[in-house]
Order: structure tokens, then C-alpha cells, then sequence
């Protein structure tokens, strides 16, 4: 093992947990100065309040703005988006610094699970914001990616070694990878669809605070939340699928009640609900993202809770 590298793995993460912070500030200060356009306020107003064009009174950037966005916090967003793919970059060399100091791909604990996660949260953000303006979604998923890597460098934190023999395939790579990738869109779509409930009870109580009314519309935010679920569950269904197989190969079963398996299965089970309640015209919107929130709470607890006090066959993976 190479421990230069892997120190130097180890200083990329704090500079990335450095520079998410400057991010995080950064949006902040977008949200508490961004105005949104005179014609959004005011239609935002009359769905709040329930009227037709002309019921609402004047808001209070017209005076500010005749037609287009005004919006005093633009270049704190173009910041918070530079320290974002600064941040992104950062923990990509960390999780490839690991790789190559222990001749392995990065997937071998939790620590390295939630970098990777981290990394492909991140990734996703800054590739999705170079096609559409994100500044209103940017502290809402830079601050959850500070707490994974803050959390995983203080509780996580595994010292970088060779693999145990069980996790010596190359199953490890489709597998973990593919959780990695699961996880990291489920995360997005979680946030998203926490945005969606809040927005929507803004809408139906007929006011919101002022950095709300950045935010889209509670429509377009549960359509964006169940895209990304879309996506989140047949790769984790793989998931699964891959796991069978490798435990298989490894321990003679498809499957062994292992904790980390059982829940595994409960995850899946939950966003299937979540799809089906989603598709079913009885069920009202706002309860089919509840099933979703539930999903990703079961993650939460499948990557914590399980992880580090059930013991089971994939007790290895939780220091």
C-alpha cells in the first residue's frame, strides 16, 4: 500500500468539505438575495391565493424590474456553482488517490461507499446545472453532501488497506458501483421531493417566504422527483439482482437473510410502492412522495443503523 497516496486522499476530502462549505455559504447568499421575475411572483401569488390574472396585487421587485429576472444574487449562484464542481473534482481525486493506493477500486467500506455516493451526488448536480439554471436547488444538495462527508470522515473513517478475501471480485466493481450510483440519484430525487412537499403546503397555505419563491412550482417539482425515482429503482433492482448472484459465488446462496440483504429488499419493496401509489389515480400526489421520503429514510437506515450494529455477512462493510 501506498500511504502517501493515500494521506494525500485523505487532505482532497478536507479541502472538499472546505470548499462545500464556501459553496453552501455561497447559495445561501444567492437565496437571500435572488428576486424572482415580476410576471413569476405575481402568477405565483394568484395560484396561492387561488385567483385569475389581475386578482393579485403589484409585488414588490416590479418597482425593481419591468419584465426580466432581476436577481441581486447571480454571482454568488456562479459561485456556489465553481466551488460546486471545484468540490466534485476534489472528491474524484480523493476516491481515485484511495484507489491507486491500495491497488483496488474505492468501494471496499462505508467510508468509501459514502465518498463515492458524495462524488456521484455531486457529479450529477454540476452536469444537470450546465443544461438548466439550478442556483434554487444548489444549498439543498450541497449541504446534505457536506454532512455525508463530514459524517464519514468523523464516524466512517476506515484506514486505507487491501481488501478482505470475500470482496477479491470482480463483482465488487458491478455490485457496489451500481449501489453507489443508486444511492446517489435516490439522494437527489429525495431532496427534490422534500422541496415538492414543502412548496406545495406554501401553495396551499397562500404565502411562502421570500427564498421559496425561487423555487419552481410544486408540479414540475414532484414531476422531477419522480424522474429521478424513475431512474433511481431499476438500478437499484439491479443492485439487488447483483448482490444474489455475487453471494452466490461467495457464500454458496442466493439469498441468507443477512440484515444488509433484508433491507436491501425492504428499500426496494418501498419505492415500488412509491411507483405503484405514483400510478394509481386514488392516491393524492403528496402521499405517494411520502412513500418515497419513507424509501430514502430505509436507505438512511440500511447505511448507518445496519451497517454499523447489525452483525451479519456484510459486517465488513461498516468500518
Amino acid at each position: 500500500m501506498n500511504t502517501t497516496l493515500a494521506l494525500y486522499a485523505n487532505y482532497a476530502i478536507y479541502s472538499a468539505i472546505a470548499v462545500l462549505t464556501l459553496a453552501m455559504l455561497a447559495y445561501a447568499l444567492y437565496l437571500s438575495r435572488a428576486v424572482p421575475a415580476r410576471g413569476e411572483v405575481r402568477d405565483r401569488e394568484v395560484v396561492m391565493a387561488g385567483g385569475g390574472p389581475g386578482t393579485a396585487g403589484a409585488s414588490p421587485s416590479e418597482s425593481a424590474t419591468p419584465v426580466e429576472t432581476v436577481n441581486a444574487g447571480a454571482r454568488w449562484s456562479g459561485v456556489g456553482l465553481s466551488f460546486s464542481t471545484l468540490a466534485a473534482l476534489l472528491i474524484g481525486a480523493s476516491l481515485l488517490l484511495r484507489g491507486l493506493a491500495v491497488h483496488r477500486p474505492p468501494l471496499g467500506n462505508l467510508y468509501e461507499f459514502v465518498c463515492a455516493a458524495s462524488f456521484f451526488v455531486m457529479v450529477g448536480f454540476v452536469g444537470w446545472s450546465r443544461r438548466r439554471d439550478l442556483s434554487w436547488l444548489g444549498i439543498f444538495v450541497v449541504t446534505p453532501v457536506l454532512l455525508m462527508l463530514m459524517l464519514a470522515v468523523k464516524a466512517f473513517y476506515t484506514e486505507a488497506s487491501a481488501l478482505m478475501p470475500a470482496l477479491q471480485s470482480y463483482w465488487l466493481s458491478i455490485h457496489v458501483s451500481m449501489a453507489v450510483i443508486s444511492v446517489a440519484v435516490f439522494t437527489l430525487g429525495a431532496i427534490v421531493a422534500l422541496l415538492y412537499l414543502l412548496v406545495d403546503r406554501f401553495e396551499r397555505a397562500g404565502r411562502a417566504p421570500g427564498w421559496a419563491r425561487v423555487l419552481p412550482g410544486a408540479r414540475d417539482l414532484e414531476r422531477t422527483a419522480y424522474s429521478f425515482h424513475i431512474v433511481a429503482f431499476p438500478l437499484w433492482t439491479f443492485t439487488v439482482i447483483a448482490g444474489a448472484i455475487w453471494a452466490r459465488q461467495a457464500w454458496a446462496s442466493y439469498w441468507n437473510w443477512d440484515p444488509k440483504e433484508v433491507w436491501s429488499f425492504i428499500i426496494w419493496v418501498v419505492y415500488a410502492a412509491y411507483l405503484h401509489a405514483r400510478a394509481t389515480t386514488g392516491v393524492t400526489r403528496q402521499k405517494a412522495t411520502w412513500i418515497a421520503v419513507a424509501g430514502f429514510s430505509c436507505i438512511i437506515i440500511n447505511y448507518t443503523i445496519v451497517n454499523m450494529f447489525f452483525v451479519g455477512q456484510h459486517s465488513y462493510a461498516g468500518t
